[in-house]
């Protein structure tokens, strides 16, 4: 007798454990068809491919287009300069940021500012150490350039620049204060063989993720 009701109740125990374990995995498989079915938190900022990981903020620069088309700076997915904004203009085009990242310092262009070299040099110099820097070029960005100049942007991290010349290309982003090579930099240079744009050579970007952490 105690076997016949044994035999019941344990065929009730695996009924049971078989309808659980069918329940945990339709549980699991509907979790995963909404973890794919489900949008992103979030979603790539300045056209990236990819979410900036965490201590990184997104950036695209790009130059302008021969004279006509002038650069766009987009910076933790906002435009912060571009003809739309008619905040750009011939010459190099310069945003900079606080080293915290949270507001915009200052922005300029060479063509705006009096053709007075001493005035630019003047306004390089009030970028404070870990200030971050970006820079496009538009039309001609060397009639007002001096050595002087080209050793601030050296020592922001720019390898380039002291081979930009007349018309070249040059799209740069740095960190004042630290002289380690910037991996946001990019030249095309003014060659009339290969230029696509008449006099001009061809438009540069650069866009990724920078790092908010500063570092000698």
């Amino acid at each position: 007798l105690l076997l016949t009701a044994v035999l019941p109740l344990a065929a009730v125990i695996i009924v049971l454990l078989i309808t659980w374990g069918i329940s945990i995995n339709s549980s699991v498989a509907q979790e995963r068809e909404r973890n794919t079915l489900a949008p992103p938190t979030s979603v790539p900022k300045c056209s990236l491919s990819r979410v900036c990981p965490p201590n990184h903020i997104a950036l695209r620069i790009r130059s302008g287009a021969a004279d006509i088309v002038g650069p766009t700076v987009c910076f933790d997915g906002k435009i912060i300069m571009s003809h739309a904004l008619n905040n750009v203009g011939p010459g190099l085009n310069i945003a900079v940021i606080n080293g915290s990242f949270d507001f915009l310092f200052f922005f300029f262009n060479f063509y705006t500012l009096t053709k007075d070299p001493k005035d630019i040099l003047a306004h390089l110099k009030k970028i404070k150490r870990g200030m971050i820097v970006l820079v496009a070029s538009f039309d001609d960005v060397t009639q007002k350039m001096t050595n002087e100049m080209r050793e601030i942007f050296s020592e922001m991290g720019s390898t380039l620049i002291r081979s930009v010349k007349r018309r070249d290309s040059w799209v740069f982003a740095g960190r004042a204060g630290t002289k380690i090579k910037s991996l946001f930099e990019k030249q095309a240079v003014n060659d009339e063989k290969n230029n696509i744009y008449g006099g001009w050579p061809e438009m540069v970007e650069v866009g990724g993720c920078f790092p908010r952490v500063f570092s000698d």
